[in-house]
């Protein structure tokens, strides 16, 4: 074990850092040793990872001095924020400078960041095709990651910045799933109109990441978008139909119904949606599937996906 690299994740019991942390368990002979960060580590999820092989450590993101202590010894490190479990882009912007200057700090070699479009690059604040929310961003999960992304820069640690997808994961978790619409008829519900939604399965973010660590300093200082497939709502209610057994229909609303749902996060999350409708060409061209798979050569399909994990999508 001592001469293997030690990647330590942080957000190793969520979606994205548990897949790479698996994937590490999964390659002994890669050369890696992983190191599962979590605020608790006695949680069922910690528990779980313990069994399988990890070392789980015990830091807060939030507390720079604490995740500096669990990263020290490490090659690598993968970095992801928690925006949904709080809402705060503020606070999300904190926590990559923590985590930035803990990485400077104990001379960690190879960082991934999972970080997502400034989308006020291509929709300025004075663009009223899109609401302004929170007075300072267009899409708040979005903006805060892509305006931390200098952070890295600025601190000069070895950075690669990992463009992520929309997870179909959403569908089981975050109640995205097809609906009973009021005649009874199963709804997939998205303002995209016709365009492409450039999406993956969660597990495989982390499986990509971890082909990037495996090449070692060849995508450091790069920016590496990663998708398993970029599909219409008609292409995945489609889809659905097949895996479910039942037929779904795409119920392609505009982005203003959207965000009137008036579920926690939804102006934020209508917004995103509006931005992926109106910057389709930009947002897919920069999630290379080819690349996706020679990171990850077990990168899902849709249909993959729904064969595995279909029956998880509650129907309602």
């Amino acid at each position: 074990m001592s001469d293997r690299k030690i990647i330590a994740v942080v957000g190793a019991t969520g979606a994205q850092g548990g897949g790479l942390v698996r994937a590490i368990l999964a390659d002994p002979g890669g050369g890696f040793s992983v190191r599962a960060i979590t605020r608790d580590v006695n949680s069922e999820k910690a528990r779980a990872l313990a069994q399988l092989g990890a070392e789980v450590v015990a830091a807060d993101i939030d507390d720079e001095a604490s995740l500096a202590a669990a990263l020290k010894g490490a090659y690598g490190a993968y970095f992801v924020t928690f925006f949904w479990a709080h809402f705060s882009p503020g606070k999300e912007k904190a926590e990559v400078r923590s985590m930035a200057a803990a990485a400077k700090a104990t001379g960690i070699k190879h960082v991934i960041w999972s970080t997502l479009e400034d989308t006020r690059q291509w929709v300025p604040l004075s663009d009223e095709r899109m609401p302004t929310l929170m007075g300072e961003y267009k899409v708040p999960h979005f903006d805060a990651k892509g305006e931390s992304n200098k952070v890295f820069t600025g601190l000069g640690v070895p950075t690669t910045f990992l463009f992520t997808s929309f997870y179909w994961d959403n569908l089981v978790y975050f109640g995205m799933g097809p609906k009973k619409d009021p005649d009874g008829k199963l709804a997939f519900t998205l303002p995209m109109g016709d365009k492409k939604l450039a999406g993956m399965a969660a597990e495989d973010i982390g499986k990509c990441a971890y082909g990037i660590f495996k090449k070692g300093s060849e995508y450091i200082g790069k920016s590496v978008g990663i998708a398993g497939e970029h599909l219409t709502g008609k292409q995945m209610a489609d889809a659905l139909s097949k895996a479910l057994g039942q037929a779904v229909y795409y119920n392609a609303v505009s982005p203003e119904t959207y965000r009137s749902f008036g579920f926690p996060g939804a102006d934020d999350l209508g917004n995103m949606f509006q931005f992926y409708r109106d910057f389709e060409q930009v947002f897919c061209a920069a999630r290379d599937l080819d690349l996706s798979r020679t990171l990850n050569p077990e990168l899902q399909t849709f249909a993959t996906w729904l064969a595995r994990n279909g029956k998880r999508i509650p129907l309602e």
